[in-house]
């Protein structure tokens, strides 16, 4: 039987038989090699149109059809077709690319070139990153695209940085990733890459990768590198220090709130008196209390905690003194007083169910209900509640503030 290609490939009901002996083709399999093709979607008149062509009488008479269905897909046995349709297997690349309309493009070599360069990234890597079996796993998750640039420049500024380490004298974190490419931002801690330069360091000491703040800085300090100590800030007010470093004096002398760096926290740590500390979230606390004339000492951690929090409330522990944590009654606010209260024992003021009942009664009178200003969704029902609220800053500024000296005690102590 002699079947037209013309009309094999304009029939519409046989285009799904043809589309998926294109893919094959595609992905490199040989027009002679295959024997059967799988079909999903074929109509029932393409595959009676099959069963005229393949099925002889003998089949018939046994009830066995040559193409088999399940559920939506046909098994279709092409080279037994091509030999009843007497069609050569050359043919057959031009009746596919007639009917589906596409040329047929091996992307096998395609494939196969990529497989090649991933090999080939990989003994790179593992020559640039010997000994760090961890972080080479963890840049061979993230998977490689068709340009392997970009993790190549990765890899390479890694192991540039790693040669460089430990740097003596210390070396800011920007300026060595400048040094390395043109890029103060390249190893920023927020990063990828900056992340697997700690995920490097780690390794290498054979030290669980850090995820807190600080001790990832302090990681890096141990190898020479020194991260942003400078832009971070907290806010201290009426905190009492006895030491006679420069952070004390600015501490005893200054009448206002005063911002301390990391920096400040650790090359100069103050020595902090025994006294009640209360934290808050938000920095308008400190302006409230300072236009107020609230005397108790007060820092403010603005937000999720950062290195410089951390420091603080280290020093703060290390010199005993008794802390309280106040944070806006919303998730973000409950996981970062909560974290506070697990890792330096803080007692949590101002954030219980009692003081939010209070501020739910008593709202702003412009505030929307069941939301918070900027819409937030109601928690644990209720809308948030934030640390302006009266009913919050009555908890906050009680109590503590009656141990708290006054200005002049705080300027009389040595």
């Amino acid at each position: 039987m002699t079947v037209n290609l013309t009309y094999l490939a304009s029939d519409p009901d046989l285009l799904p038989l043809w589309r998926a002996v294109h893919g094959r083709l595609c992905a490199g399999t040989k027009p002679e090699s295959i024997n059967a093709v799988r079909v999903i979607g074929l109509s029932t008149a393409g595959i009676a149109q099959l069963r005229i062509w393949l099925d002889t009488s003998t089949r018939r008479r046994r009830g066995a059809s040559a193409v088999t269905t399940t559920g939506d897909t046909a098994t279709v046995p092409l080279r037994e077709l091509l030999s009843v349709l007497q069609l050569e297997p050359a043919q057959l690349t031009i009746l596919v690319e007639k009917a589906v309309g596409d040329p047929i493009i091996d992307r096998s070599i395609a494939v196969l070139a990529a497989a090649a360069r991933r090999e080939q990234l990989w003994l790179y890597a593992n020559q640039q990153l010997h000994g760090l079996p961890q972080l080479l796993a963890r840049i061979r998750a993230t998977g490689v695209g068709e340009d392997d640039t970009a993790i190549r420049h990765s890899i390479a500024a890694l192991a540039a940085a790693l040669q460089q380490l430990p740097a003596q004298p210390p070396v800011p974190l920007p300026k060595l990733a400048h040094d390395i490419t043109g890029d103060p931002h390249y190893f920023d801690l927020d990063t990828l890459n900056g992340a697997r330069l700690v995920a490097a360091i780690a390794e290498r000491a054979d030290q669980p990768e850090p995820t807190r703040p600080d001790v990832i800085r302090a990681l890096l300090a141990t190898n020479g590198v020194i991260a942003d100590r400078l832009s971070a800030t907290v806010l201290l007010f009426n905190v009492i220090a006895e030491g006679d470093g420069p952070i004390d004096r600015r501490l005893r002398e200054s009448p206002a709130p005063v911002a301390l760096t990391l920096l400040d926290l650790v090359e100069h740590p103050p020595l902090l008196a025994p006294q009640v500390l209360t934290v808050v979230e938000n920095p308008s606390i400190i302006e409230i209390a300072y236009t107020t004339g609230i005397g108790q000492p007060l820092a403010c951690t603005s937000g999720q905690l950062r290195a410089v929090d951390h420091a603080l409330f280290q020093l703060a522990v290390k010199h005993r003194l008794t802390l309280r944590y106040a944070g806006d009654i919303d998730p973000a606010g409950r996981q970062i007083a909560a974290a506070v209260m697990a890792t330096y024992g803080a007692q949590l003021i101002g954030m219980d169910e009692e003081v939010a009942t209070q501020a739910h009664l008593h709202p702003p009178p412009l505030s929307k209900p069941n939301t918070s200003i900027d819409g937030a969704t109601r928690t644990e029902g209720y809308p948030p509640v934030y640390q302006e609220h009266d009913a919050v800053l009555a908890r906050i500024f009680a109590k503590a503030a009656v141990s708290s000296p006054t200005g002049e005690e705080r300027q009389s102590r040595p």
